[in-house]
């Protein structure tokens, strides 16, 4: 019988790294505070000494709206349109702080002891375990 990943390997053992994996990463996610500081009177982009904010971005979106609907294989609304809109898009991701909340380090040892060892050890089990096998006595001659 195959165990996981079509291997020889223990599937008890993908499944309780998995579990693990699942549950630390759970665990660092919740701990990660995400805000931010998008709106019309943000400044969005600097050029010069002046600064673009997201109000003004709108300008050029409503003109090039207004020109695709009286023309929409018009090429100068388009250009407008697409652009401030890559604009506001670019805007509003890069204005995310993502901070992680005050913990001890035991905490955060312990959440990625459970992400990574859970990781390593649903990878272990995907390896043939004949292969380990073989590869033991090699190991204790060079001990």
């Amino acid at each position: 019988m195959n165990g996981a990943g079509g291997t020889s390997g223990g599937t008890g053992q993908f499944f309780l790294g998995l579990i693990l994996m699942c549950g630390g990463f759970y665990l660092l996610l919740n701990s990660v505070v995400v805000s931010a500081s998008f709106g019309l009177g943000t400044r969005l982009f600097g050029v010069g000494g002046y600064g673009i904010t997201g109000g003004i971005v709108l300008v050029p979106l409503a003109i090039g709206i207004a020109m695709i609907f009286h023309d929409a294989k018009s090429a100068p609304g388009w250009l407008p349109s697409v652009g401030a809109f890559a604009c506001l898009v670019f805007g509003a991701i890069a204005s995310v702080n993502i901070l992680l909340r005050t913990m001890s380090a035991f905490e955060l040892i312990g959440i990625l002891a459970l992400a990574f060892g859970g990781r390593g050890l649903s990878l272990r089990s995907l390896r043939s375990a004949a292969r380990d096998d073989e590869a033991a006595p090699a190991r204790r001659l060079r001990s």
